[in-house]
């Protein structure tokens, strides 16, 4: 038993077939060893990480932990060195008298083990994690230690060179300090999952936020006397002109954090006191694509998307605000329907994540490459399924209208506020209501709210007015934010979506042919059963999962 392999196990276990072990064998054979049988099952699809290290848990008779929902001592932490610890993929996690437990993703490895003792001079005691945890809690656990180091050489780095930075420091911008400090605020960013980071400059101190679940935080303040060097460090490594200050420019780098390729967007400003940097964080396409059951769609609205790709040829359109996910939807019903036999060409501005199997393109509105020149090419190039990134024009909207007709499948996105006005919006822009009648499939209107942190959530009674909100008859339990270590003291982890989907059926098809308004569209599809944003988020207050603040953040309307 003890020396049955894992493959072997694992079909015993019925986690795998037969067939698929023997592809994962295949494959790693083809790699000559490079790839350890785990990775390779992660990376066929067969198993999640997770599930994959639960298992090999199991076999082993080695306690699996869950490094993201645990204490980690950072005294345990100290007693491993980070360079050992990036090294083995280790990660002291606790002590208990000379014992010192250690996660690692490797627990038959006793050199590595032997390795930690003789540095340590304590006992080690294995405990099962997987890789991308290991070295999500290593960059977190030390870089906390790293920052005030950083932070010190900046500031003595600023008082060196006497006061605010001249025209003659930016030689010395590749000083370390400076690059060190730039490093620092993407990688804590990043483990904090940010989502754009805010590098803004006041008179006396410049300041750093970052945006977390779609509200802004701050990181830290700096020296006002360091900004200029610091953002000549971020237009450097960005590809901007670093002679120019008075001027909007963007660049585009990426960095490596905790394994993780990142790719990262810069914009800069002019401001009063300096230029205001502002950074967006895309991870690439390292991080495998949401599947569209991972979108947080309820059981009845995912079975109305699913049966709206199955849809040979039409136009599908995802609305709502900017940071609402529509990209991640639009990525995943393309993953869905991305088989080998169909030809799939997108648009987009800018290429958000390169997905294996799509021909994907870039909009350059500079060369005149635009959506409506890039889309006349693609329609020549004999597409299956066409995504636009945005229908921004009357030409756009109305080329892709007419792709529809002509038998191919359409995924665009929108912004107007919910699903019913989208139609108006089309016909607003110069579409003619007939085609939008007989080419739309769908629209899914979307928003993320925020999800309520599991550890610290409190549960109170409804009160009245918040009966009428939710559209229920009498008072329930539901929870509230409180704020706890886990979630950073704001009370929520993570987020989720909320969908409204209409179906265009025959009635909503012959209501937007005669013309009709929003209202009438809004009646016949919650006639046909649409569920409005309102309603999926009041599903998500009573299951305790979101908060009524957020409801109202989220679906308010006068």
């Amino acid at each position: 038993m003890r020396n049955e392999r894992i493959g072997d196990y694992l079909v015993s276990q019925g986690l795998i077939t037969e067939e698929q072990l023997q592809k994962v064998l295949a494959t790693q054979k083809e790699s000559n060893g490079a790839k350890k049988f785990g990775d390779v099952v992660v990376e066929l699809g067969f198993m999640t990480e997770i599930n994959f290290t639960k298992a090999l848990a199991g076999k082993l008779r080695v306690q699996y932990v869950d490094l993201d929902n645990t204490d980690i001592n950072t005294d345990a932490v100290q007693k491993v060195p980070e360079a050992l610890a990036r090294k083995h993929t280790v990660i002291a996690i606790a002590i208990t008298g000379k014992r010192l437990t250690v996660a690692t993703n490797d627990p038959v490895n006793f050199i590595v083990l032997e390795d930690i003792k003789v540095s340590t001079g304590m006992d080690t005691v294995p405990v099962l994690a997987t890789t991308s945890a290991i070295n999500k809690a290593i960059g977190k656990c030390y870089s906390m230690q790293n920052v005030d180091s950083v932070l010190e050489g900046v500031t003595a780095m600023a008082s060196d060179l006497g006061g605010p930075m001249d025209e003659e420091a930016n030689d010395r911008v590749e000083s370390a300090p400076i690059v060190k400090l730039a490093t620092t605020i993407v990688e804590n960013s990043f483990r904090a999952d940010a989502t754009d980071i805010h590098i803004e400059p006041f008179d006396k101190y410049t300041r750093i936020r970052i945006r977390v679940n779609g509200d802004l935080v701050e990181l830290m303040n700096i020296s006002s006397a360091v900004h200029s060097a610091l953002t000549t460090r971020f237009k450097l490594i960005s590809g901007m002109n670093i002679a120019e200050k008075r001027i909007p420019q963007d660049g585009r780098f990426t960095q490596v954090v905790d394994g993780t390729t990142l790719d990262v967007r810069v914009s800069s400003l002019p401001m009063v006191h300096g230029e205001k940097i502002v950074i967006r964080i895309l991870s690439t396409g390292q991080i495998a694509l949401r599947k569209i059951t991972d979108l947080g769609m309820s059981d009845y609205n995912y079975q109305l998307f699913e049966s709206m790709l199955r849809v040979p040829h039409g136009v599908i359109l995802v609305t709502g605000p900017t940071g609402s996910g529509k990209t991640t939807t639009l990525y995943a019903a393309l993953g869905e329907i991305a088989k080998p036999n169909v030809n799939v060409v997108t648009v987009e501005d800018p290429v958000e994540k390169a997905i294996d199997g799509i021909n994907q393109c870039q909009v350059n509105q500079k060369a005149g490459m635009t959506f409506a020149a890039a889309l006349r090419s693609i329609l020549r190039q004999d597409p299956d399924i066409v995504m636009i990134g945005e229908m921004r024009d009357t030409e756009t909207a109305d080329i892709g209208i007419r792709a529809a007709i002509t038998g191919h499948l359409v995924l665009s996105t929108l912004h107007t506020n919910d699903a019913a006005s989208t139609v108006v919006r089309l016909v607003d822009m110069g579409v003619a209501p007939y085609m939008v009648a007989t080419s739309l499939i769908g629209v899914i209107a979307q928003r993320l709210v925020k999800v309520l942190c599991p550890n610290c959530k409190r549960a109170r009674m409804s009160t009245d007015e918040e009966n009428e909100l939710m559209g229920i008859p009498s008072s329930i339990q539901i929870y509230e934010p409180v704020g706890c270590p886990n979630c950073n003291n704001t009370g929520y982890r993570g987020r989720t979506a909320i969908h409204e989907i209409i179906h265009c059926t025959a009635k909503v098809s012959a209501i937007i042919a005669a013309g009709g308004g929003k209202e009438e569209i809004e009646a016949a599809a919650k006639a046909n059963g649409t569920k409005l944003l309102r309603d999926n988020a009041s599903e998500l207050v009573q299951a305790g999962e979101t908060s009524i603040d957020e409801l109202v953040r989220s679906t308010f309307s006068v």
